[in-house]
């Protein structure tokens, strides 16, 4: 039987993970480590400066205390599997929202599945584009169907990356029927505006809340559709991501300015 390990970033008492558990399962063993509390925007945060503990919920699912989503891979790893059997496949999500251009450097989502390949594992992240988060009552009925084919592609066939790369999925909001189907993307270039919104408490202290920036997004400018512009158009987004961040079209740049006279 195929092993499969879940987490997220939203907790583990996110719809999105227990619609990915309902999705999975008939693919293979399923094991959940999830973090006890939403982590989103964490990055990929490694726990070094205080203990951990797993604290066993049902049969293979565990929430980690205080944890994040790359300590969940990296435990889950070390302490629940063997080595020799090791997950066939790990899986993230489903977030609740996107994960598209330069936010996957700040989605734990992202973070988990990129822990998931530094070992070795094929790794996908999924997540739900959502206009509004108060999400109750979404069925995630396209991200569990459109999840369900690509890991049962992985398993079955074989990942289709290189080593230490791994597949960002985002969905787009509409019902199953009105998907066109998948797309392969990159990644393309977010847009920031300020969006801290400073408040005062009943001592008087001045603090700050980070809010969301709207999903504004810009194109580069060549002949590769962006993850914005697919699930605008009703695809299902699968981009490539690589953990080389080398900017390798300036290394000989660079090489001639360090020597320049």
């Amino acid at each position: 039987m195929k092993r499969i390990l879940l987490t997220n970033d939203d907790g583990y008492q996110s719809p999105g993970l227990l619609a990915l558990k309902e999705a999975l399962s008939p693919l293979g063993h399923i094991v959940i480590v999830a973090p006890a509390s939403e982590k989103s925007a964490c990055g990929h945060c490694m726990t070094l400066t205080r203990p951990l503990r797993f604290v066993k919920l049902e049969d293979d699912f565990y929430k980690l205390e205080d944890g994040s989503p790359t300590d969940c891979i990296y435990l889950a790893l070390n302490a629940l599997y063997q080595e020799g059997f090791m997950p066939d496949l790990i899986v993230s999500g489903i977030n609740i929202g996107s994960n598209m251009g330069e936010d996957v450097s700040y989605s734990g989502t992202a973070s988990a599945a990129m822990e998931g390949v530094l070992h070795g594992i094929p790794s996908i992240a999924v997540s739900q584009v959502l206009q509004d988060k108060n999400y109750f009552g979404f069925d995630f009925a396209l991200a569990k169907e459109s999840i369900f084919q690509l890991a049962k592609k992985v398993l079955n066939h074989h990942y289709p990356l290189q080593e230490r790369e791994f597949l960002n999925v985002n969905i787009p909001q509409l019902a199953t029927k009105d998907c066109k189907g998948f797309k392969v993307t990159e990644l393309g270039i977010r847009t920031y505006g300020n969006d801290a919104h400073v408040h005062r408490n009943p001592r008087g202290e001045e603090y700050y809340w980070l809010g969301l920036h709207p999903l504004a997004w810009q194109e580069r400018n060549n002949n590769e559709i962006s993850d914005f512009n697919a699930t605008m158009e009703g695809y299902v987004s699968i981009t490539p991501i690589s953990l080389d961040f080398t900017a390798r079209n300036r290394l000989r740049i660079l090489e001639n300015w360090i020597n320049e006279v």
